[in-house]
């Protein structure tokens, strides 16, 4: 009896532990900028969205080798080359050459621009931007006495004016402000065309600037009776 109710020792087994779980390794990854040209280049960095055409790469490499070495016919063969360019690559041959401060050359580009599809007053600013930064400020003057046969439809594009005043007046051509304004009247500002209160401002603050303080009032007196003579209609449909 005794013997059958011996206890047994039951044995015990150590529950198993799970196998460790491989927790991956993150690594740190630094992300360095590079930027081309060296740290002395005085180039602008390319602006998003922007992809050159192999039309106007081979344009830009052609240009800058005529330039370079020179040749006794090189406005003809720089005419060729352009001539050959829809308007969307001769433009962005002409920003590209703008970003390399590559002024002498885009000025040939821009000339052949104009002449082959006009330019609006918002290109002519960037050019003036462009030159002032090369203290090219002769040229500016040459370019704003190319304007001389604006336009109605170019007054008219007063978001474009606001640009090359300031460009110009950022210059700091004296001579070119007062030029544009001249001929904005001609083309019709304030008599045909309403004036927009910034550019009125912008113009009136340039001339300031110059010292041209006698003319400075003669702008702001001819915004205001414009100003009034524009709104005056509307406010006679308002009270019918």
């Amino acid at each position: 009896m005794a013997s059958s109710l011996r206890l047994q020792n039951p044995t015990f087994h150590k529950p198993h532990a799970p196998p460790p779980t491989c927790t991956p390794t993150r690594h740190r990854i630094n992300y360095v900028p590079v930027r081309c040209g060296g740290p002395r280049s005085q180039r602008g960095p390319l602006l998003k969205g922007r992809i050159l055409s192999i039309e106007a790469i081979q344009a830009i490499q052609t240009i800058k080798r005529i330039h370079r070495t020179n040749p006794p016919n090189h406005q003809t063969l720089i005419s060729n080359t352009l001539t050959r360019l829809i308007k969307n690559d001769l433009l962005a041959t002409l920003r590209e050459l703008l970003r390399q401060q590559q002024c002498a050359l885009a000025l040939r580009v821009f000339t052949a621009v104009r002449s082959e599809y006009d330019a609006d007053l918002t290109l002519y600013a960037e050019m003036v931007n462009a030159l002032a930064s090369k203290s090219m400020g002769d040229d500016v003057d040459r370019l704003i006495l190319e304007l001389d046969g604006i336009e109605f439809a170019d007054v008219a594009d007063q978001k474009g004016m606001v640009s090359l005043i300031k460009a110009v007046v950022g210059a700091g051509r004296r001579e070119s402000t007062v030029r544009i304004y001249e001929m904005m009247k001609k083309g019709g500002w304030c008599e045909n065309v309403e004036p927009d209160e910034y550019l009125v401002n912008v113009l009136v603050n340039g001339l300031k600037g110059f010292g041209e303080m006698e003319l400075a009032k003669q702008v702001q007196n001819e915004a205001n009776r414009a100003f009034a003579r524009f709104s005056r209609p509307n406010l006679e449909s308002f009270r019918l």
